[in-house]
């Protein structure tokens, strides 16, 4: 699978949210250079970085401390000085109002979904990152509970292909499902 240039110089640790579906992330959500975004479940921070890079600001909140190290290494080497790391449980409460932006990705993720409806701005978006269907199911019923709208669920499925001068033909390598996506409005 093809990485850019720009997530090759950067370490992993946790499993990472791959550029096919960050792009996804980022073009569905339609954030901008004015946005502001809270992002949960850090991890690596490939996707907070890749937020970072766009945005004018980015939270975001990770427990565990190990994570928190590899994304704060992360952060230095792509220069992202608007993005905040915080060592904070997002099921407890998001402290940023008026974000127009909130990702989730986290065992839990339904959990947040009430502290993500008072964070957002009107029309702002959430984004579950959830690799099991029972978790998309979970999550879209809490969404409707809460009173989001506009939900969509999708898969990002990205084929590498072999060219060859004897013929082109899918790979028998690559990254197949990662996970679904479920975007909804505030």
């Amino acid at each position: 699978m093809f990485i850019p240039m720009q997530y090759r110089k950067l370490k992993r640790g946790p499993q990472v949210i791959l550029p096919k579906d960050i792009g996804i992330i980022i073009a569905y959500s339609g954030i901008g250079k004015e946005s502001r975004c809270v992002d949960a479940g850090t991890g690596s921070g490939w996707l907070a970085v890749s937020l970072a890079r766009l945005c004018k600001e980015v939270v975001s909140y990770e427990l565990r401390e190990d994570f928190i190290k590899i994304a704060e290494r992360n952060k230095e080497i792509s220069g992202a000085q608007n993005l905040t790391i915080v060592n904070k449980d997002i099921t407890k409460g998001i402290s940023e109002r008026d974000v127009d932006l909130v990702t989730l990705d986290m065992p839990n993720s339904d959990k947040a979904v009430r502290h993500a409806y008072k964070a957002l701005r009107p029309d702002g978006y959430i984004v579950g990152y959830l690799p099991h269907m029972e978790q998309v199911k979970k999550f879209v019923a809490k969404l409707e509970k809460t009173g989001f709208r506009n939900t969509y669920v999708l898969e990002v499925i990205a084929r590498d292909m072999l060219v060859r001068e004897s013929g082109m033909r899918p790979s028998t390598k690559g990254v197949w499902h990662t996970a679904y996506l479920a975007f909804a409005q505030k």
